[in-house]
């Protein structure tokens, strides 16, 4: 079932065999970037972080997971958030 992505702030989406790969681990995210439950969710072959409230820790979260071999785009990449509260903007994987 697809995973709606709230506006206003960014979320990253993984491919969930590239966050495998990378050994990232969710207790440290969430430590990381004051993650509540509700926002680290997977749903099939999607791993989806957010909303982050934190832009410098985004920022230096992207680049830790780049340094780790992930590629932007490839393996993860940032929903902006930036659209208007009214549209509806929803992630799933085939």
């Amino acid at each position: 079932m697809p995973l709606e992505i709230p506006a206003s702030h960014p979320t990253l989406i993984f491919r969930r065999d590239a966050y495998e790969r990378a050994n990232l681990v969710r207790a440290a995210l969430d430590e990381r970037l004051g993650l509540t439950p509700d926002e680290f969710r997977v749903e099939g072959d999607l791993v989806v972080v957010g909303p982050i409230h934190d832009a410098d820790a985004l920022g230096a979260l992207v680049a830790d997971v780049e340094a780790l071999g992930l590629a932007y785009f490839d393996d993860f990449f940032e929903m902006s958030g930036n659209w208007p509260e009214w549209l509806k903007v929803r992630v799933g994987s085939r």
